[in-house]
């Protein structure tokens, strides 16, 4: 028996458990800052499997470890533990968004060309991240069943549960690799995300800033308009500027796409009855590609800015980056500002070749995506300049949606071509 063929009768034998605790998973609430019912579960499914270590840092992300039999690559394997709110139950077609139902119904096919029937689990988190977080913990399971069953094993499988990923300030993975690692001795060499990719290996996601654009006016009786300064009609030159002049102007990147920017949130101050408003706040959501950084993102908005001011010298505003403070559920506490950096890994990378030469050792043959959305790798890939792939069950068209669900037979072979892509790693660190 190869080692393909073991990995595949050991994920056989453990899949049921899996997808039992997959089903704790999703009746385990875990909006962020409440990740510590689910972090619990994590730690004693690990010590259950067999892991050589589960612990838990000061901010509460968990970690276990399977170490190899002989030297080779450290990879993480990463997944966070949060969750957005379930919203209105009664969107979620009879499903409790907590009661982890396995059924079988119709979902999209790996490509979303066709409906099929599938089993299914469904509830908040199925697709981000909770069902991928189960393979990830079980791939490290069969590494120490094949451990157990005298299997050379190379290198260090690390599963980290990060918290408070959802926020997107990267404050759990931040804490993780930033002030954990270091403290425990751990190093890593690549990383394995279990954000949504249909099977497929994910190869990157553009960067996102938040940014908060002020502009001044001055009050007065709602009465007497014209004695005031109206702040929200002084913004409606820069909000036409940034919808007709900066958003068409965006660069692209040929695989992540267009760079955007979105007004998301609109507000005044004081906002009330019979006062002409003396602040208009504006949230931009900025989503950048490589090449793109704050400082020109920023510079945009000041540039548009000073456009207006030469024809309007009443105008007044001003832009900055949104932080926000994060306090995790063991009470550790960020503040960090709001900006994930663009990443992109090529296909011709070895870790990347490497995966997908484990993938085709296990029946798999592997197909490249890129994220809509941000993720965590933002920090490994990003910031940290370590290679990182996404591989997963999910699908991402389900991700924060009352549909929410997973299919378990992309679960079984995301088990497998885990365990694979692990075993197989090589040219780690080769640029």
């Amino acid at each position: 028996m190869n080692i393909y063929e073991r990995i595949k009768a050991t994920a056989k034998e453990l899949y049921p458990d899996m997808l039992a605790f997959a089903q704790k998973l999703i009746r385990t609430p875990s909006i962020s800052g409440g990740e510590g019912a689910l972090a619990e579960l994590n730690l004693a499914e690990m010590k259950k499997l067999g892991y050589d270590e589960a612990f838990a840092d000061a901010q509460g992300n968990v970690i276990g470890i399977v170490e190899g039999t002989a030297p080779g690559p450290a990879i993480l394997y990463n997944s966070h533990m949060d969750h957005v709110s379930p919203g209105d139950k009664a969107n979620w077609q009879g499903y409790d968004p907590y009661g982890g139902v396995i059924d079988v119904c119709e979902a999209d096919s790996a490509d979303k060309s066709r409906k099929e029937q599938a089993e299914c689990l469904h509830g908040r988190g199925a697709s981000d991240v909770k069902c991928g977080e189960a393979v990830q913990i079980y791939a490290g399971g069969v590494l120490a069943a094949l451990k157990r069953a005298g299997c050379p094993i190379r290198g260090r499988f690390i599963f980290t549960g990060v918290v408070q990923e959802e926020p997107a300030e990267m404050v759990g993975m931040t804490h993780l690799l930033d002030v954990t690692f270091p403290e425990r001795g751990l190093t890593y060499d690549a990383m394995v995300s279990s954000e949504a990719t249909s099977l497929k290996l994910y190869l990157g996601h553009r960067g996102r800033i938040e940014m908060l654009v002020t502009v001044y006016g001055r009050t007065s009786h709602g009465s007497a308009p014209w004695l005031g300064i109206n702040a929200v009609y002084k913004a409606i030159p820069l909000i036409n500027k940034i919808k007709d002049e900066l958003y068409p102007s965006l660069p692209s990147d040929p695989e992540l796409g267009k760079s955007s920017v979105a007004l998301t949130i609109i507000e005044c101050s004081p906002g009330a009855l019979s006062i002409v408003p003396d602040k208009c706040m504006i949230s931009l959501d900025r989503r950048i590609v490589p090449g793109e950084t704050k400082e020109d993102a920023l510079r945009q908005i000041e540039q548009m800015i000073a456009d207006i001011q030469r024809t309007d010298p009443e105008f007044r505003a001003d832009v900055r980056v949104k932080s926000a403070r994060e306090v995790s559920y063991t009470g550790v506490t960020y503040t960090a500002d709001k900006i994930m950096p663009a990443w992109k890994l090529s296909p011709s990378h070895p870790f990347v070749k490497s995966a997908v030469k484990a993938l085709a050792g296990v029946g798999q043959k592997a197909e490249y995506g890129y994220w809509d959305f941000g993720t965590d790798a933002s920090k490994t890939c990003g910031i940290d300049k370590k290679p990182t792939i996404g591989y997963s069950p999910m699908q991402e068209q389900y991700a924060h949606t009352p549909y929410d669900k997973c299919r378990s037979d992309f679960m079984k072979k995301a088990l497998e071509g885990n365990v694979a892509i692990f075993l197989d790693a090589d040219g780690i660190g080769e640029k």
